[in-house]
């Protein structure tokens, strides 16, 4: 039985009546406006001998993210081969960052190029200096400047990540129609979130096991992860703060996002999943305003859903929608 409430066939049906704020839209093109008024260079540097590596060029980029602050990432190219390329923008799990670029090697021996998106806080090389004026329960992420949406963490590391989008397009040998964005768990969540914020600008997306939908639905129910860090929270603030923390979250949820979001979608679900459980990633993929949803079910999985079987099912789904190297959306058979 799926640690839910629901078996898998009210799963398949499973559309939670999920309204978004009213200034929903107003909130994120004023926060996606002021970010972008601050300016900013994007910075690279070559550092493939640091690595070793001889069939992979690897640079180290530096973007204007939130309030212009610099935020890190990796870029990985297949060396020798030209341009412009696919290029998959892919955002962490939860308490991680872009960590070294030997550790991201899949998607450039594909062929294409991967920009490795550090997350400001959780990576060792973006800071998170503008902490809002809220409260932060735990060591986590989940309850920091929950007061109020401008304060709200996930506002900073979502800017961050669409602004990844934007400097990546201005980068040499990037294909700018065919930008992918794909992330994992929490990275799941913030590639639903750009999905949503940038439907002219991204191809498709890969929310593997996604992070940060539904929240109620995952604060009721999920017995790990970083759910429960706002159960702790709402344990001792329940009477008074409750609904505000909610209405907070309603302004970051991959629902919404969801809602609003129009690429080709590639999502996954394990349905033995504690951290994340399915019926909040159903939430999100049925609510997908995409036609060309799929999702992939794993019926025995825990959060790690297809673990090493994922990237090649990506692979080859992005093959068939012309996303691979060296096609385009002309050769795929209408």
């Amino acid at each position: 039985m799926p640690l839910t409430d629901l078996g898998p066939e009210d799963l398949v049906g499973y559309r939670p009546k999920s309204p978004a704020p009213d200034d929903f839209d107003a909130f994120w093109q004023r926060t996606l406006a002021e970010a972008r008024a601050q300016g900013g260079a994007v910075k690279t540097e070559r550092v493939t001998e640091q690595y070793g590596l001889r069939t992979v060029e690897v640079d180290d980029v530096r973007f204007p993210g939130w309030n212009g602050e610099p935020v890190a990432a990796w870029l990985l190219r297949p060396r020798g081969v030209e341009g412009p390329l696919p290029v998959v923008v892919t955002y962490q799990g939860y308490s991680g960052g872009r960590g070294l670029p030997t550790e991201h090697l899949f998607w450039s021996a594909a062929g294409y190029a991967q920009l490795v998106v550090d997350t400001r806080g959780q990576g060792h090389d973006t800071p998170d200096r503008g902490m809002g004026d809220g409260t932060q329960w735990s060591e986590g992420f989940m309850t920091k400047g929950i007061d109020a949406p401008e304060n709200y963490y996930y506002r900073r590391l979502m800017t961050d990540c669409v602004r990844a989008v934007d400097a990546v397009a201005e980068l040499p040998g990037i294909d700018g129609g065919r930008i992918i964005v794909a992330g994992g768990s929490q990275g799941g969540g913030l590639s639903l979130a750009v999905a949503g914020l940038m439907t002219d600008h991204i191809a498709a997306v890969l929310p593997d096991v996604p992070f940060l939908c539904h929240f109620r639905q995952g604060a009721r129910i999920a017995f790990e992860g970083p759910y429960q860090e706002l159960v702790m929270y709402l344990r001792w603030h329940s009477r008074h703060k409750a609904q505000s923390t909610f209405a907070t979250l309603d302004y970051f949820d991959g629902v919404h996002f969801a809602q609003r979001a129009t690429a080709p979608a590639l999502f996954s679900v394990g349905l033995m999943d504690p951290i994340c459980p399915p019926s909040t990633v159903y939430a999100a993929f049925n609510h997908y305003a995409g036609v060309d949803r799929t999702i992939t079910v794993w019926p025995f999985a825990d959060h790690g859903g297809g673990y090493g079987s994922t990237p090649g099912i990506q692979l080859a789904w992005l093959r068939e929608r012309g996303l691979a190297p060296g096609t385009t959306r002309e050769d795929v058979p209408q």
